[in-house]
């Protein structure tokens, strides 16, 4: 069955460049990106694991792990990680899982379902749909869910600014308006009323339209 925002991560066993993992367990009280790339390398891809291990440090200070994933060997990631610092200037320091058999791209939907034949025969258009991004609570929940094209890198910053506004919106009963960005005005959720939102809000709030109350960003 396909996987559904708001369905339940499933939990896995898998061989990473940092040893063996439990998914659940590895991402422990925190939150976790897992995103896959089509094959190792290959141009796209390694520009967009470069600039994730870039991103790291920002992803931790927002208590996230990531973690990436391709239908490669665990020595292939491991090869190819030197390539990747050599031409995008920073090391990935987070596990790459090696999933050879598939079996993890197709638990999450990222492949299709019938998909065969070994990582060594596969090129990369085979993997059409593997470039995928979830985004998993501390609930073990998927808080979002995304699928780029084999011809398009990731805008991992927006994978970032959408990290913000769900972690925010998980403390906050608000919402983020279009292209929203941290520090930002944000939008009082219609499941509020206003008797409540005075409880909530005491500063008071801008309302154009009575279901569009508008808030500075709460601290």
């Amino acid at each position: 069955m396909a996987l559904r925002l708001g369905d339940d991560a499933p939990d896995f066993t898998a061989e990473t460049t940092q040893g063996t993992i439990r998914f659940h367990e590895w991402i422990g009280d925190g939150w976790a990106i897992l995103f896959s790339h089509p094959k190792d390398f290959t141009p796209v891809c390694t520009t967009e694991l470069g600039y994730m291990a870039g991103l790291e440090a920002k992803f931790a200070k927002r208590n996230t792990k990531i973690i990436g994933l391709s239908v490669d060997s665990v020595s292939d990631h491991e090869r190819w990680s030197k390539d990747i610092e050599e031409t995008q200037g920073h090391r990935v320091n987070y596990p790459l899982i090696g999933d050879p058999e598939m079996r993890i791209a197709k638990l999450y939907d990222m492949i299709h379902p019938n998909a065969t034949g070994s990582a060594e025969e596969r090129t990369a258009q085979d993997n059409l749909t593997v470039r995928s991004v979830f985004v998993i609570g501390p609930d073990k929940k998927v808080k979002l869910m995304l699928t780029y094209p084999m011809s398009t890198g990731r805008n991992f910053d927006e994978v970032l600014r959408v990290l913000d506004s769900i972690q925010l919106t998980a403390r906050y009963k608000v919402a983020t308006p279009v292209n929203w960005k941290a520090g930002e005005d944000v939008i009082i959720i219609p499941a509020v009323s206003d008797e409540e939102a005075k409880t909530r809000f005491p500063g008071g709030w801008k309302a154009p339209k009575p279901y569009l109350r508008i808030i500075p960003q709460p601290k």
